[in-house]
């Protein structure tokens, strides 16, 4: 299997124009892997039981048949590739499209040819329960405390829908980026009973426009608990490393060896490892990291999955000041495009960053250079409804 072309279908598959389903396919990563009980090494990623009932009718799984529907073919396309390995990889790399750590990932689980396997139902989390039951479900997989508090951060991502799972409401104002932005809403802001005709879940106070689940709030109110939701709201970056280990756990729970995240891969060389994490920085917005780094890489070079330069990664989550760095200190060319026929104009005009935009257009970024759906960045911003970035970039055009 072709990792690197893999995660790039994964990407057109899964975050386009229709769609931005990153959060759903964290949260499909994350039930498929979630039954597994260390007592008698059952549930887990490895079989792919989602496909079949019980584990498809699970009241936790609602709406994941729709994740699971938008990556149905890739394995016609990569023969050998499993659901099991398909559903958990596509978990990994959308956490890091959308900003999150590298989680660690090895292939080689299998798919089950019927339920036989399958575990009975309610093994998943149940968000209407508090910490003793959050702790009789971690434990079974084999988490302590600290597990248990880095991949409840999982919640910075995505909404829930009244008409899965009965909740309603996002924990984050930006909910499709990966940050540690839920632990410091759970401390920072004053949560009260929502008063509604649904299941008992809080709204903030301040905004009237966020949720938490009786399980968030139980991490912190339970005294050990908290002190890692402390810990992960003051330092996003041991947040992350912890998520990227208890994570590429979860998903290798009742695998077989090579699954595991310890099993070796062929590491990238020093200076392939140098500029992945160039990129990598510039991803998350790290500046100063970025340009202590800038010397010492090739600032120009793509990543090999997607053809993505650190210039597309800091336009897609509008980082102002290092896309003006990368212009005009790096000399990136704004005209790159990627796999999928992507500049880092139409990123920036996909998600409405004017400033980026402009910064792109005053470097001489091509707004008429056509991605894989034939879209420029104007048709982009069109379809997306961003008017600023219409504005800027017919500015640009009439200037010409």
């Amino acid at each position: 299997i072709d990792k690197e072309a893999l995660k790039s279908d994964i990407r057109a598959a899964v975050i386009n124009r229709k769609a931005f389903a990153g959060p759903m396919i964290v949260r499909l990563a994350w039930h498929a892997s979630g039954t597994y009980d260390k007592a008698d090494n059952t549930g887990g990623s490895n079989g792919a039981g989602m496909r079949y009932e019980p584990e498809s009718t699970d009241d936790a799984n609602a709406g994941l048949g729709i994740a699971r529907d938008m990556i149905a073919r890739l394995p016609q396309k990569y023969p050998g590739l499993s659901y099991a390995d398909l559903w958990t990889y596509a978990g990994v790399c959308v956490i890091e499209f959308m900003g999150g750590p590298k989680v660690p990932f090895n292939f080689g689980r299998s798919d089950s040819k019927d339920n036989g396997k399958c575990p009975a139902n309610g093994r998943l989390p149940d968000a209407a329960q508090g910490a003793q039951h959050i702790r009789d479900v971690f434990y079974r997989m084999g988490f302590d405390d600290r597990g248990i508090v880095a991949l409840s951060g999982a919640h910075t991502l995505g909404s829930c829908h009244r008409t899965r799972s009965g909740f309603e409401g996002p924990w984050t104002h930006h909910a499709t980026k990966f940050d540690n932005r839920y632990f410091k809403n759970i401390l920072e802001l004053t949560w009260v009973p929502r008063e509604w005709d649904g299941p008992l879940q809080y709204v903030d106070k301040e905004s009237g426009k966020l949720m938490m689940l009786p399980t968030d709030l139980a991490i912190r109110d339970d005294p050990e608990f908290l002190k890692w939701t402390k810990a992960y709201a003051e330092d996003e970056k041991l947040f992350f490393d912890d998520f990227a280990k208890y994570f590429g756990q979860l998903i290798a729970l009742g695998c077989p060896p090579c699954c595991q995240p310890d099993a070796k891969e062929t590491a990238l060389d020093g200076q392939a490892a140098l500029n992945a994490e160039f990129r990598d920085e510039c991803m998350h917005g790290h500046t100063d990291a970025a340009k202590a780094l800038a010397s010492k890489v090739d600032c120009s070079e793509v990543e090999a999955s997607s053809g993505r330069s650190a210039l597309h990664k800091a336009a897609f989550w509008g980082h102002e000041e290092l896309v003006s760095f990368l212009l005009s200190d790096c000399k990136i060319d704004p005209n790159i495009q990627d796999y999928n026929g992507d500049t880092a104009l139409h990123d920036a005009a996909r998600f409405g960053h004017v400033n980026v935009a402009k910064s792109l257009l005053a470097s001489n970024a091509d707004s008429t250079i056509q991605n894989a759906d034939g879209e420029d960045a104007l048709a982009v911003a069109t379809a997306m409804g961003k008017t600023d970035v219409i504005d800027a970039i017919n500015a640009k055009r009439s200037s010409l």
